[in-house]
């Protein structure tokens, strides 16, 4: 290639170190497609490119968070930039997308010849996803059930993550993830928990209508 000199310890062509991180770059990038396609529904792989940490992403793959290709570096890129020894691999550490799901994410730093972090593979798992099925089985193998259906208690204060495990247990026990729902068995689980007061919870609404994947409005026509 022109502009590469050889490598005299291996006699073969040296690229220019931006030419270099590019290349790598561009590895990583089908790793990151590859992962997301493995994983639909379930994955997110994101590709920074940290040598231009203002429009960071460069590939995101499978998206569940709702960036777009060149969004910002977050918090942990921008600390990676700034640190050359901060740790390379961060793992199974918990995270959640804007709509409040929960995520279980891990953040790969790639370094280049220098020893500089110049990307980042992060994969952002949904494990609201697996929540129900955990739940659905633990429903099934469970004995001395006889008082589980006693109606849950009614509180004025309820908070987000009390209302989340309340939907996602309703879906599991219906079969199924919030949003897989039909539209009927979302309308029942939006009346059981009107039934139980959640709806009491200034932003019960919304939050239901993120989990359930539908509007607002949708959700108080289901109340009626």
């Amino acid at each position: 290639m022109d502009g590469a000199e050889p490598d005299p310890r291996t006699g073969a062509a040296a690229f220019p170190a931006a030419e270099a991180d590019e290349h790598l770059i561009g590895e990583a990038e089908k790793i990151a497609v590859a992962l997301g396609r493995m994983f639909p529904g379930l994955c997110e792989v994101v590709l920074h490119d940290l040598r231009d940490p203002r429009h960071a992403i460069r590939t995101i793959e499978n998206n569940l968070s709702g960036r777009r290709t060149g969004d910002s570096a977050t918090e942990l890129g921008l600390a990676r930039i700034a640190d050359p020894e901060y740790p390379s691999v961060i793992q199974n550490y918990p995270n959640r997308f804007p709509d409040g799901r929960p995520a279980k994410s891990t953040s790969i730093g790639i370094k280049n010849a220098a020893g500089e972090y110049i990307a980042a593979l992060c994969l952002n798992l949904d494990v609201s996803v697996l929540s129900p099925v955990t739940l659905a089985l633990s429903n099934l193998v469970a004995t001395g059930t006889e008082h589980r259906e006693q109606p849950l208690e009614t509180l004025r204060d309820r908070n987000a993550r009390e209302l989340r495990r309340a939907v996602e247990a309703l879906a599991a026990e219906r079969g199924g993830t919030p949003r897989s729902l039909s539209r009927e068995a979302k309308k029942a689980l939006v009346r059981h928990l009107q039934a139980e007061g959640y709806f009491d919870s200034r932003d019960a609404a919304r939050i239901i209508a993120d989990l359930l994947g539908v509007s607002r409005a949708t959700v108080y026509n289901y109340t009626r």
